[in-house]
């Protein structure tokens, strides 16, 4: 991909995009290579892997044919990840069933040539058949109701955490901040420059396309492009990315003991927590204080300035202002020049 080449209608017309498929693709991948990004992972893999190990023992088409898809050369087969809808584009949002749709019904041929690119080079003879994009729907559908739609409504919030943070960055300080750690490859060049990757791809130009950013709880990302119409033109494209809050179970942090004083032991926790902004739902799960201590606790952060509030989708999200994270920052400098600290 290399560098995009957008103008001013492309930035205008980009969105942030919560997709249910993608974060499906993602756990799918996570299963598929076994390289955990973090404790909670590993933990998360130990639970699902065997059975989905089991389920790929009993069809080697299909586990072939995941092995293809997903690219021994770093580039998955187009048609397993295709743009997400913007929410509204389909009767009731983007639901998963409305996504997946899309790969389900993805002409045999077309899903022939896709996996040939990713394979670089003929398939083996197994998958010369025509229901792949029927197999690999299944799998997907097998890794949504299996392992992540029981926790879909969490991932939700990280997902949206994330959202409502770039979003801020973005308002503050431009597009170089809120794509700033997405991918280590990708960077705001300037002049209308967006550099996808370091692959040495000649440059795409994106003028009046649509830029879609497609937040995942895992640590992997990839880059999806509508196939052109007619007339060869691209209209979505959309670059899947790590969010900052990852799916790993934070720890509770403990709130330092003057802090503590000033602001009371669970307002000081809460504060200390929101790193990335959380829901008050989130915030009850990670402190075990009941909805309306956190309500509170909210009511007088607020007030006093410390945090913020915004909407993203369904949730509020609550973030910690200039002034919240420059107390947190002036605690954690006075613990590190206390004399002990240095001992």
């Amino acid at each position: 991909m290399g560098c995009w080449e957008v103008n001013a209608d492309t930035v205008a017309s980009s969105r942030f995009v919560v997709s249910p498929l993608c974060e499906t693709i993602a756990s799918l991948i996570a299963l598929e290579r076994e390289t955990p990004a973090h404790t909670a992972e590993r933990r998360w893999l130990d639970r699902h892997g065997p059975a989905y190990r089991e389920r790929l023992t009993a069809d080697p088409v299909t586990a072939l044919l995941v092995r293809v898809a997903l690219g021994r050369y770093r580039w998955i087969a187009d048609f397993v990840t295709p743009v997400p809808f913007r929410e509204g584009e389909t009767q009731g949002g983007a639901e998963f069933h409305d996504e997946l749709a899309r790969i389900r019904e993805t002409p045999a041929d077309t899903a022939r040539t896709d996996l040939e690119i990713a394979h670089r080079g003929p398939l083996p003879g197994p998958l010369l058949r025509a229901d792949l994009p029927e197999r690999i729907a299944d799998l997907l559908e097998w890794v949504w109701r299996e392992t992540v739609a029981p926790d879909w409504s969490r991932r939700r919030r990280v997902i949206e955490a994330d959202v409502v943070a770039r979003t801020r960055q973005l308002s503050q300080q431009g597009w170089a901040a809120a794509l700033d750690g997405m991918h280590p490859e990708m960077r705001w060049l300037g002049s209308n420059r967006l550099q996808i990757n370091t692959r040495a791809f000649p440059p795409r130009q994106l003028m009046g396309a649509q830029l879609l950013f497609v937040p995942v709880t895992a640590r992997r990302g990839w880059i999806s492009t509508d196939r052109p119409d007619s007339r060869g033109a691209v209209h979505r494209n959309a670059v899947v990315y790590p969010c900052s809050g990852t799916l790993a179970e934070q720890e509770r942090t403990a709130a330092p003991e003057a802090l503590a004083r000033l602001l009371g032991a669970g307002r000081a926790s809460v504060l200390m927590l929101l790193d990335s902004p959380m829901s008050t739902t989130h915030l009850v799960a990670m402190t075990g204080q009941g909805l309306g201590s956190v309500g509170r606790h909210f009511k007088v952060l607020l007030d006093a300035g410390l945090v913020g509030r915004r909407r993203a989708g369904r949730s509020v999200l609550y973030y910690r202002t200039s002034i919240g994270d420059g107390l947190v920052r002036a605690q954690d400098s006075a613990l590190d020049s206390a004399p002990w600290a240095r001992a």
